[in-house]
């Protein structure tokens, strides 16, 4: 069984991303990182998930992946885009999209993407995919499910916000499952 090393140090994460994934990591043994985490300084998600993965394959010196996302909402530019998980200045996830709301007040423009970018090194092999969710922002939060700004974001063809979809729902769909599931193929190419 070949090992691939997922950089992060979110337990959760990697739970989900073995939801995601499922048969795709046949023989593919997927496992937290647990070295230093890198300064993610980065102006793209692209970036931001390069960064962690070599940190994470210098470190090991395994194959890894890695992800970074988050919401980039229209009508503020992008915002808050790669600052999303610190966007209120605090990791509270409610801080978050609480600012967002605000900022957002109550312009017509409520159209939002979630984007993931997921990115694989091992040795002189770099590659990266990005997956997006388009949908809007909600007036008011709804539901308690998942994480982040799920609350407030009510994926396009759907009625709900994310945060009332089940995990397998959520994960059948989301950013982080389109831009894992086109790396993933690729993946296995070098690994298996």
């Amino acid at each position: 069984m070949t090992t691939l090393v997922l950089a992060t140090h979110n337990a959760h994460k990697v739970v989900e991303l073995r939801r995601i994934l499922g048969t795709l990591l046949e023989g593919i043994e997927l496992v937290a990182y647990d070295g230093p985490e890198p300064v993610e300084d980065g102006e793209t998600f692209a970036a931001n998930a390069l960064i962690k993965a070599r940190a994470a394959h210098r470190h090991t010196g395994l194959p890894v992946i890695a992800d970074d996302s988050g919401i980039c909402v229209e009508a503020l530019g992008g915002a808050p885009g790669v600052h999303s998980a610190r966007y209120a200045g605090t990791r509270d996830d409610a801080d978050n999209y609480r600012l967002l709301l605000k900022n957002l007040g109550d312009s017509e423009n409520r159209a939002a993407d979630f984007m993931c970018a997921a990115a694989f090194v091992n040795d002189d092999v770099e590659l990266v995919e990005v997956g997006v969710w388009k949908g809007t922002i909600l007036q008011a939060p709804a539901g308690d499910g998942g994480f982040g700004y799920d609350p407030i974001f009510q994926p396009e063809g759907l009625d709900v916000a994310s945060a009332q979809l089940s995990a397998d729902e959520k994960n059948a769909i989301s950013h982080r499952s389109r831009a894992f599931t086109a790396l993933l193929p690729q993946v296995r190419e070098y690994l298996i």
